[in-house]
């Protein structure tokens, strides 16, 4: 029998038991020893819950505990989750996690933990929810040189954006629905400003590099200046709008980047809609695959949490490799990046916006007072240059 502990008894970590005594035979089959929840750390109690006599307040039973040999981490938050983690995996006690801000931020550094104490730090959960994409990046296509990954890494956003979409909603009215349905944050800062996939595509972007990125350096904007006018003029494109991380190697350096994209309607990230997500790979002789499903939610991401268990109770006492190593990778400025760009500007401004930005093709979606049109290719700095000098309302970039 393998005994476990539960940090957190939250969304994810009450979904972690849940999974684990729903499936019982199905898990216990598949990871060749029988698992058992021993224990659930919360500062809280549950007086009625089926469980609640397994609920303890102090860490030090768990990690003193020389029956438990897996914890699943599902606390979210940089502190105290890190501290526990170090101290779980310095004992030799193997951690699975949900917790991106934790694997972004210490990554590397907890899977050598790991590594000098034969045990293991697995994060399946972490991006993506319930849809296997970590394992397929250390396992499934290690035969290939990936070279570049995109993605719909949140489902609160591509909610709202799949609402204002269909809806001709504003952006406020439709977030305001996401906030009473569960789907977004009372503070909805960390999805709408696109800091919670930044954080994703870093991992996915160490496990591509097989060294660090660091989330800090990744350009990241939300979806907070998109408008339902500008679904207008993606309509008229034959386009959708989509917050995306994306991440290639060029040359031996990295891009990556989080940011709104008009895309065409045929591109397949263009049907991932609602609170779906989907994860783009690219390597040298697969070519294209994607990875598609539920991107949070109790149940789907619990299951990925539980999948880590199993793989750590198949490997009790041995090691379970993961490419990611603490040096950093070498970053190309996003200034030097090339994109299409869509710009809205003034009416008035017309003759001037060809005048300044010479290839220009106007998208005329019926908006008073304004002019819609797509630029040449261009790099960042030199559309900065030419925004500035004309005085823009708003700019996508552009995606094939």
């Amino acid at each position: 029998m393998v005994k476990i502990a539960v940090l957190g008894y939250g969304t994810v970590g009450s979904g972690v038991v849940e999974v684990i005594e729903r499936n019982k035979e199905e898990i216990n089959k598949r990871a060749t020893e029988e698992i058992e929840v021993k224990y659930i750390l919360d500062l809280r109690d549950f007086p009625g819950d089926p469980y609640e006599d397994r609920v303890v307040h102090d860490f030090n039973l768990i990690v003193n505990d020389p029956e438990i040999k897996i914890i699943c981490e599902t606390m979210g938050g940089v502190n105290p989750a890190y501290e526990f983690t170090r101290t779980a995996l310095r004992k030799g006690i193997s951690v699975c996690t949900s917790n991106k801000e934790l694997v972004a931020a210490h990554g590397p550094e907890l899977i050598r933990i790991a590594k000098e104490n034969i045990c293991n730090y697995l994060f399946e959960a972490s991006v993506g929810g319930g849809i296997p994409i970590i394992r397929p990046l250390n396992y499934s296509l290690t035969a290939e040189k990936i070279d570049n990954i995109m993605g719909i890494l949140n489902g609160t956003t591509n909610y709202i954006l799949t609402k204002m979409e269909r809806e001709n909603a504003s952006f406020d009215d439709v977030l305001k629905e996401a906030q009473a349905k569960g789907y977004a944050e009372r503070n909805p800062e960390a999805d709408i400003e696109g800091y919670d996939a930044c954080r994703k595509i870093a991992i996915l972007s160490s496990l591509m590099a097989e060294k660090t990125m660091k989330y800090e350096n990744v350009y990241t904007e939300g979806i907070s200046k998109i408008s339902n006018i500008d679904f207008k003029y993606a309509a008229k494109m034959g386009r959708t709008i989509k917050l995306l991380g994306i991440s290639r190697e060029e040359d031996g350096k990295y891009f990556a980047m989080v940011a709104p994209f008009l895309i065409p309607k045929t591109h397949p990230m263009a049907i991932v809609n609602g609170v779906f997500n989907a994860i783009f790979v690219h390597g040298n002789m697969l070519d294209d695959s994607m990875y598609y499903g539920r991107g949070a939610g109790k149940l789907p991401t619990a299951s990925a949490v539980v999948s880590d268990v199993i793989d750590c109770a198949r490997h009790i006492g041995k090691l379970i490799k993961c490419f990611w190593d603490e040096e950093e990778v070498a970053m190309k400025d996003v200034n030097k990046a090339e994109f299409v760009y869509f710009v809205r500007c003034d009416s008035s401004l017309h003759e001037e916006a060809l005048g300044i930005f010479e290839q220009v093709s106007v998208v005329d979606a019926g908006v008073e007072g304004e002019i819609g049109f797509t630029t040449g290719p261009m790099s960042e700095e030199e559309f900065n240059r030419k925004a500035e000098k004309l005085g823009i309302i708003s700019r996508i970039r552009l995606m094939d």
